[in-house]
This record gives C-alpha cells, structure tokens and sequence, in this order.
C-alpha cells in the first residue's frame, strides 16, 4: 500500500477538486482571453474607423484638389482660348524701307555708316535676315559700325520680341498703326516740334506765356499743314505746346502733381527735387560727333550736372529724369502717394478712394489684400511693365523700324548743306524759321541733344517709356476713382527750388494719371530721342495690353466683381 504522503498517490476528492479549480481557471482565462479579443477587436474596430475617417478625409482633400486642379486648368485654357481667338494683329509698317534703297528712312545707328550716315547694305541686309528668320546666331552675325571694339555700343536687345507670355496678350497680338512716312508732311511737322523742344529745353514751364522762342514755336507750328499736337480754336499756343492729347493733358501745370509730391515709401519718403543737367549744354550739334554715335561709338562728351536739386521746371529737368528713371518709378510713386492716407504720417499722401467696383468697398467684413487690396495693386501695376517692354520691341524690331529723329535731322542737315539730295521736299520743313535758329546758335542743322550718346540702340516707334507708361496708368486707373479732386496742387517756382499753390483747381486722379503717361512719354522727345507719334500711339498700344492682362484676371476672383472700370486715353469710358 502507498504512503498518503507518496506524490504518486492522489485521492479520488483531492483530484476532483483540482479538476473543479483547474477548469474554473481554465473558464477564467478563456473569459479573459475572450475579453481582450473583445478589446482588441473593438480597437481594431477603432482604428478601422479612424482609418476609414482618415482615407476618406484625405480622398476628399484629394478630390477637392484634383478640382481645383482642374478649374485652374480650365481657366489658363478659357483665357488662352479667348487670347489665341482675337483677330491676328495687322504688322504693317510705312513702306519706307522698301522705298528707299538706301534706307534713309530706317533704323540703322550702331550699324557701319558711310560718311553720309548711310547705312552700309550689306550691314542692313544682315539685320533684316535676323528679324526675319529669329535665328539666335543671325543676330551676332550683325555687323557694329564702331572701328574701335572698346568704344563700340551694341545693339539693344533684339530678341526681346520673340518671347512669349503666359498672362495677357501676346507680344505679337498687339498692332500699331504705321508711323509717319519720312517723306510725309507729319513727319515734317514732328521733326520741327523736335527741333523747337530743344530750343526750349531751358525755358521754365511757367514763363512760356511770355518766352519769344516759345512763341515763335507756337506760330510756326500753328502753320503747318499737318501738325498733329493740341491746339486751342485751331493754333498751337503756349498753353497747348509740347502737351498731350489725353484728357487732362491741357488742365492744370505742365506736370503732373505725381512728379511733385511726396512719395511715401514704407517708413521713409522721397521728396522729388531731382539731380539736373546744366542749362544750355546740348550734344551732337557737330557732324563729327553725329556721325561717330550713328556709327555706334561712345561719345566723347559727358552730361554736365547742376549741384543743386531741383523740381521739374523745364524741359531739360524733364528729359533727364526720364533718361534715369527705374522702369516703373514714376506709377510706383504716384501709386503710393494715391494709396497712402493724409493722415498717417507726417510727409502724408492723398488716401485716393478707390473705384467703385472694388467689391471691399462694400464688404462689411473685409479688407482688399492678397485681392483687390494695396499688394495686389503693387504686384499687378509693376508687372504689367515687362509684358509692355516685350510687345513694344516687337514692334520696333520686327515690324516697323522706324529711324530716330537724331537720324533725321542728319538727312535734314546734308539736304540743306547740299551734301545730298533727299525728299524732304515739303514747304512746311523747309520754310520754318527754326532752321536760322540753329545755324546761328550751333552751327548746323542737326538735332541738339540733352544726352551726350542721343537715342538708344533700338529703333523709334513704338517707344518703350510711352508704353509702360500706358500700361501702369491704365491698372492704376482702373483701382482708383478717377474723379477724385486732387487737394492742394502745386507748381515749382521758375528756377526749381521749391513747390507754389497752384491755386484753386479741379485737378483730377484721372487726369493728372493721364498727364503722367504724357509727361514721361514726352519727356523722351523733348530730349531729342523720339517722335510725337511714337508717344501717342505707344500710350495706346501700352492701354491695350494693360486691358488685356484685367480681362485675364476678370476670371480668376472668387469675389462678386462687377469688373474693371477706367477712361481710356481717348476718352472712351470701359468696363472690363
């Protein structure tokens, strides 16, 4: 028999009780094992759900992105459609170059020149084989004029009207009338009021009423048969001389109130008296000189600068702020100086309202900013300058080609020299007494510059300066009220040195934006370096691209907007 106390003995109770124990256990274990399933299930559960959640929310993100992917797809396209839809431009230029052989009539400086300052053919040819085949390599293949490669000057960016744009028009879009004919007797009556502006160049704006040489200016340009500045009951006079032709142009100081104001500048301002040349120092009066800077060379001479700043009072004054000027600078100023409120500082500004259908005007909860507010001004109105510069310089280059008015006067000078014989045969630019003018002051017939180096590298027409111009007053135009009176106008004393009342006026944003467009575009001729034409007409062409890059945008605003509103140079009231 075994020991009760021999392991290898269980009584029948002792293992009934353990079997009862161990399955209680056993029950335990699987209920626990049972629970965390349970648990562990409800958290799968959990996170399946959170999973879920997660997946949908980013499938939603996904669509609303792939969405929005697609309507900024559609839009580009829309706008491209309606771009690409216009009627093509008509690129038709005044036939001169095919009339003259020799091309007289054409853009030529930088080129080699024979001793008449006509261009060497084959030099001609070359430039006209680049613009035609847009072959990068064809135009290094142009001949320069300049014997000496360290004084030579090269050509200004041709190429520049090849590129294209994504937003607005494109370059090749746009068209412009054909300039003046050389012959013609327009070009007679530009060439004069050239040769008067630079006889006038130091004559205070406002002593013109009583200034002999301006009067004589006024009478012989009154006596052309087809003069096409702005007139009073059919004459020039020295109200409308050297003026343009938009509304406003003839109200108020010869310069607008945005080249005399103070122009706010985040926490500093700039006040604009202006570094000027000195009176009477003009350039290129002598043949040797006109010559070698036809040819491309560098001038000997320099500019001779006046110590003391002054406000524009003159033509001088006038062509050289456009002569430094950063491409936009002038909007930019007149864009702060319209935004900034009277108030907010102590050199203030003209807190100008803006137009109408700024859709924050009537939003009792917002304010314009990334839209419709002062950074979508600022980008816009600065952007629009590059897009001008590209179609501008197609038209130069490629379509029209039209010679300088320093060029001009060359012929001018060799025909009355009877150095050659050219058809200048009109009696409008023949009989014009400013020629003995010239000859008793310089000695020749040529053109007095204000710059030692004259016109640019590019050709005249269109005029780069006339169609940012353009293009920056239009946008700003199109922000701000435009008939908003202008409080406390000015004019500069005679000799510059300080800013008058103008008095009593109705000055307008309007107005005084389209004066600026005017003051730089002409600007430009008073310093001898282009036409009347080239100003007006670029104003138009620099409109018209403004127009177009609004009506690209028109799409692409999630505010209720009425559109764009703003009076075009020409009078005609527009909504984009």
């Amino acid at each position: 028999m075994n020991s009760p106390k021999d392991p290898s003995h269980t009584p029948a109770n002792a293992t009934s009780t353990e079997n009862h124990i161990g399955r209680r256990n056993f029950a335990k274990k699987v209920i626990a094992v049972a629970s965390m399933g349970q648990l562990a299930k409800s958290e799968l559960r959990a996170d399946d759900d959170r999973r879920f959640e997660d997946r949908r929310e980013d499938v939603g993100r996904r669509n609303k992105l792939e969405k929005r992917r697609n309507d900024a797809f559609r839009i580009r396209v829309k706008a491209a459609e309606e771009q690409r839809e216009r009627p093509l431009a008509s690129l038709t230029n005044n036939g001169d170059e095919a009339r003259y052989s020799n091309r007289i009539g054409s853009f030529s400086k930088g080129l080699p020149h024979n001793q008449l300052g006509e261009v060497d053919p084959a030099a001609y040819q070359a430039l006209l084989r680049a613009v035609d085949s847009g072959d990068p390599s064809a135009f290094e293949a142009i001949p320069l004029g300049c014997p000496t490669p360290a004084q030579r000057r090269k050509l200004t960016n041709p190429q520049s009207g090849l590129g294209f744009e994504l937003e607005g028009g494109d370059s090749h879009s746009f068209t412009m009338q054909p300039a003046p004919a050389f012959a013609s007797a327009e070009a007679a009556g530009e060439i004069l009021e050239n040769y008067w502006m630079a006889l006038c160049r130091d004559v205070s704006f406002s002593d013109f009423a009583g200034n002999g040489t301006v009067q004589a200016a006024a009478g012989d340009l009154s006596s052309l048969s087809d003069f096409r500045g702005p007139k009073n009951s059919g004459h020039v006079t020295p109200g409308t001389l050297f003026r343009g032709l938009t509304p406003g142009d003839l109200a108020g100081p010869q310069i607008s109130q945005f080249l005399y104001m103070q122009a706010p500048f985040g926490p500093t301002f700039i006040e604009q008296r202006m570094r000027t040349y000195m009176p009477g120092v003009d350039f290129m009066t002598s043949y040797t000189d006109w010559l070698n800077i036809q040819r491309g060379c560098i001038p000997a001479q320099s500019e001779v600068f006046d110590s003391t700043a002054r406000y524009i009072r003159n033509g001088r004054d006038l062509s050289q702020w456009v002569h430094m000027d950063v491409l936009y600078q002038a909007y930019f100023h007149a864009m702060v100086i319209l935004l900034t409120p009277p108030s907010s500082s102590s050199y203030g500004g003209m807190g100008a309202p803006f137009d109408a259908g700024n859709p924050y005007l009537a939003s009792a909860n917002q304010d314009g900013f990334g839209t419709f507010g002062p950074p979508h001004l600022a980008a816009l109105m600065t952007e629009v300058a590059s897009r001008a510069l590209k179609a501008v310089w197609y038209q130069k280059w490629f379509v029209h080609r039209r010679l300088r008015p320093e060029a001009y006067a060359g012929r001018v000078h060799n025909f009355l020299t009877g150095a050659a014989a050219y058809p200048l045969g009109s009696s409008d630019l023949l009989g014009s007494p400013v020629f003995n003018l010239l000859q008793s002051k310089y000695g020749s017939f040529l053109l007095p510059m204000a710059f030692p180096e004259g016109s640019p590298l590019h050709p005249a027409y269109g005029a780069g300066h006339a169609t940012v111009a353009g293009a920056c007053v239009t946008i700003l135009k199109a922000w701000f009220d435009e008939s908003y009176v202008i409080p406390n106008a000015v004019q500069p004393s005679a000799d510059g040195l300080s800013l008058l009342s103008y008095g009593e006026s109705q000055l307008t944003v309007g107005g005084e934006l389209n004066k600026l467009a005017s003051n730089i575009a002409l600007g430009r001729n008073h310093a001898g370096v282009h036409w009347r034409s080239d100003a007006t007409q670029s104003l138009k062409l620099g409109e018209e691209i403004a127009i177009n890059i609004l009506r690209d945008q028109r799409g692409t605003y999630n505010e209720r907007f009425r559109g764009f509103t703003l009076t075009r140079f020409d009078g005609r009231q527009v909504i984009i």
